[in-house]
């Protein structure tokens, strides 16, 4: 971010004033350049990629004994696929030399398993491999440049993959022969439809389908307070009693915030209000350029601050059970820890879903944070004052780019298929904006910097520590989460000298969260770890507590009821603006 003009600090000459505005104007050439290159490269930093290629080579180049081992695997593998050659010619049903990853269903069908696609598959997952051996472990790289040039080259192997080929896939074959290649037109359809509403920022078909207020977002409730940033739903009673503090949800801003009130049989929030809590929620708002200049600060008192005042009005002498998702959960932290160091009492417990409060091990998307990377995308937001929802979906396809891009292509352009819309995947169509500063304080502060674990983050102009927590904690991490790793949120244990209990549940970081009572095939761990008590590794966690079949809503629910007061009749409604689900979930 450039530095505020010298003219606007005390004390400053007309000579400071004139070289710094010249300063400045070079710093928004470089800018614009950047801005402009991002169109190109799709976001991702040239130079990222450049520095970390570089290292690679350099260190590669420098390491004959690396690339003499190399060439043996690479004997070795030519070595394997011409036994499965020999084998297979001779036997179809000849068992392959090697399995794809787990999660790779690319080669699952069948039709893989024999000659000649079963050539092909077995050569590209050697192919794969020995990839992954070029670019792993090479002496002297830096982890997160290996981890870069790895992704990098998986994804140009991707591209050449022989399922995303018509001619090499089995499947569409088989596909195509049936039906007299009305796949492919059917497919050529759907890609032009697809391309047609991209280019008019129109969102994917069908999810007109659940507009909220009519589909989703439909639990009975009254909008009780707006500022420039939230919009605070306050959600009927259903029940006769209620639990006398309330339940004050925190959503993720990047994201609308209805995935927590989805439809009726998918809503955490109806299921909690028919359990006798009363549930206030954050609708946040959609940020536009004029909105450049909000901070993390401002998220902080003008977000969470702001309802909990609001609450405490309405509901006086009341503590309060505040949950946040994702990075309503990291800003929930940092609220709750500038409340402990102030003797705010107000939090009755804390709930953390899929939230992460230490970031040196962010997952996936370390990828694109470092320096480079970092200023790239602070020049692409300060252009357009914010960064939009087309730039940040691109990277999180990259990230699960099998399931997202190339898996998607082959079944809705070669196979002729759609997949059926479902609420959570139009709510996934239904992003937000991020403000250009706030945004660059969020990633550089947490993610680059770490400052909040390691106690330098600063909040109301004093540093805050997660330490002075001291009220209940419920953190819940997912399985297969791509953005907020379980081992990561398990890390709430190491900075908070609070009792938690920790759920880590089967699926994502979205299908996870949104698990009803009911819902098939989902499971979750549970324990409770009290201050005092030793602290696991999240891999011997894990073994030492068994699987439940069934929603960790139930345990989560059960827990916020012992850390409650009896059952008595609910609080008055506030002063209704209007209807849920208010104003701010339909900006676009």
């Amino acid at each position: 971010m450039a530095l505020p003009p010298k003219s606007d600090l005390p004390g400053a000459s007309p000579a400071q004033a004139g070289e710094n505005l010249g300063i400045e104007a070079f710093h928004a050439v470089d800018r614009i350049r950047e801005a402009l290159s991002a169109q190109l490269s799709g976001g991702i930093s040239p130079g990222s990629l450049m520095l970390a290629w570089s290292d690679w080579i350099f260190h590669l180049a420098q390491a004959p004994g690396k690339r003499m081992e190399l060439g043996v695997k690479a004997g070795r593998k030519w070595q394997r696929l011409l036994a499965h050659l020999m084998s297979s010619a001779m036997d179809p049903e000849a068992v392959p030399v090697i399995t794809p990853l787990p999660g790779d269903r690319r080669f699952a069908d069948e039709a893989w398993a024999k000659p000649p696609f079963s050539w092909m598959s077995q050569a590209f997952l050697l192919q794969q491999q020995w990839l992954h051996n070029v670019t792993h472990e090479v002496p002297g790289v830096t982890k997160h440049h290996e981890d870069v040039v790895s992704f990098a080259a998986k994804q140009m192997l991707d591209v050449f993959s022989p399922s995303n080929n018509p001619f090499t896939n089995p499947e569409v074959l088989a596909r195509t022969w049936s039906t007299g290649g009305m796949n492919l037109v059917k497919g050529w359809q759907n890609w032009l439809q697809d391309a047609t509403r991209q280019i008019s920022q129109e969102p994917p078909e069908g999810v007109e389908a659940f507009t909220p207020g009519r589909d989703v977002a439909v639990t009975p409730g009254k909008v009780i307070f707006r500022n420039h940033l939230i919009e605070l739903i306050q959600y009927a009673p259903v029940t006769e009693t209620v639990h006398p503090e309330p339940v004050l949800i925190i959503p993720a801003w990047i994201m609308k915030y209805y995935i927590l009130d989805l439809s009726p049989e998918n809503s955490l929030i109806r299921w909690l209000v028919a359990q006798g809590h009363t549930v206030f929620a954050i609708s946040w708002r959609n940020p536009g350029a004029e909105d450049r200049d909000l901070t993390l600060e401002d998220y902080r008192l003008q977000g969470t601050m702001a309802a909990l005042d609001e609450i405490s009005r309405l509901v006086p002498d009341q503590k309060i059970h505040a949950t946040g998702y994702c990075l309503g959960g990291t800003l929930l932290s940092i609220a709750a820890a500038a409340m402990a160091g102030e003797g705010d009492d107000r939090l009755a417990s804390l709930t953390l879903l899929a939230a992460q409060v230490d970031f040196t091990e962010p997952g996936e998307l370390a990828l694109f944070i470092d320096p480079s990377q970092l200023h790239f995308l602070e020049s692409m937001m300060w252009n357009r004052g914010y960064l939009s929802a087309d730039q940040m979906a691109g990277a999180f396809q990259l990230l699960r780019s099998n399931d997202l891009i190339w898996s998607r292509m082959v079944h809705d352009y070669l196979m002729g298929e759609r997949t059926a819309m479902n609420d959570l995947m139009a709510w996934n169509a239904d992003s937000t904006r991020m403000p250009y500063r706030m945004h660059a304080e969020y990633l550089r502060k947490l993610y680059l910097e770490n400052e909040l674990s390691s106690g330098r983050f600063a909040a109301g102009g004093k540093t805050v520590l997660l330490q002075n927590i001291r009220v209940p904690a419920f953190a819940v991490g997912t399985e297969r989460d791509h953005v907020a790793p379980w081992k990561s949120v398990y890390k709430i244990h190491q900075f908070t000298d609070c009792d938690v209990t920790f759920a880590l549940t089967s699926g994502g970081h979205n299908a996870g969260i949104v698990s009803p009572p009911g819902h098939p095939r989902r499971r979750y761990r549970l324990a409770t770890r009290t201050h005092g008590d030793a602290l696991l590794p999240p891999e011997t966690w894990a073994d030492a507590n068994s699987t439940t079949e069934g929603s960790w809503w139930t345990p989560w629910q059960a827990w916020l009821a012992v850390h409650s007061s009896a059952p008595a009749a609910p609080p008055a409604m506030g002063k209704a603006l209007e209807d849920a689900p208010g104003t701010y979930v339909f900006q676009r």
